[in-house]
């Protein structure tokens, strides 16, 4: 685990994403950082949302160094997952004197909230940073209308939360997970740091017919106006604030396994199947 986040005024930054290596959130992040950081950039060469935490195994991995634009040092396309581009950054494309002191994965075109963020690219990303024990933010613009003009102010709001990272013991196994609202900075009602809400978005699937006759699915889920207890990141969204999230991969459930004990393993002994209980019946 990297300790010391914030060792002076620049910092190695290593920034990826899921909407590709186009995206306008991933170029407002380039051109924002690199003005005080050293950055570098891995990105999948087409968008790849809702990718969630997946890795390439049957295929191969094609990568290609680019011109670096934007102000940063070292920049790759690769035709990999959000953790591809991750994983590959870390162990085989950056020199250990380019090691990143935090990873950045975003700007996302849109919010990654509550449950939804099980299916992100954007989240997963970051996420793949925290198991190799890096320092990692997701940062997502709450906006669902192209050609967003918002992404220069979320990147901004980045460039000055760095420095408050020295504050703060960085969460092992976590991320921090940011949504930012669509609005000028002077209309931002605030920071809250929040829990997951539930659920950001409705299930719905449109049925359609090709002109072959063949019937297909879209889906087509909208924003939920369901209502969210107070504290969760949905509901600071709502409320015109940036919600910080801090979520970790560590997915055990505690707090049950007590009672799994008690009712599978009584007295710590579970001897009523497998070779206990074979032996049981010699």
């Amino acid at each position: 685990m990297i300790n010391n986040i914030y060792k002076g005024k620049i910092m190695k930054i290593l920034i990826s994403n899921d909407d590709g290596i186009a995206a306008e959130g991933i170029k407002a992040l380039m051109s924002n950082l690199a003005l005080e950081h050293e950055v570098y950039v891995v990105a999948p060469d087409r968008e790849r949302s809702a990718a969630g935490h997946s890795l390439t195994l049957n295929s191969p991995i094609r990568v290609e160094e680019l011109e670096p634009q934007y102000g940063v040092k070292k920049a790759w396309v690769t035709n990999g997952t959000p953790g591809d581009c991750v994983k590959l950054a870390i162990c085989a494309l950056l020199g250990q004197n380019e090691l990143p002191d935090i990873v950045i994965s975003g700007i996302n075109h849109g919010p990654n909230l509550g449950r939804d963020i099980l299916y992100s690219g954007t989240v997963s990303c970051a996420l793949e940073a925290a198991m190799l024990s890096y320092p990692s933010i997701a940062v997502s613009l709450s906006s669902m209308t192209p050609n967003s003009l918002y992404f220069d102010a979320t990147a901004k709001f980045i460039c000055r939360l760095l420095p408050r990272l020295k504050d703060i013991k960085f969460p092992p196994n976590s991320i921090l997970n940011i949504n930012t609202p669509a609005l000028e900075e002077e209309d931002i009602a605030g920071i809250e740091i929040t829990k997951l809400g539930t659920k950001m978005f409705t299930d719905e699937y449109d049925r359609r017919v090709d002109p072959r006759g063949k019937v297909y699915y879209w889906m087509a889920g909208e924003l939920t106006s369901k209502h969210e207890e107070d504290g969760t990141d949905i509901a600071a969204l709502r409320a015109n604030r940036i919600s910080i999230t801090p979520v970790t991969f560590e997915m055990t459930n505690h707090s049950t396994m007590e009672e799994l004990e008690s009712a599978f393993c009584k007295d710590g002994k579970c001897s009523w199947y497998g070779y206990d209980a074979y032996k049981g019946n010699l």
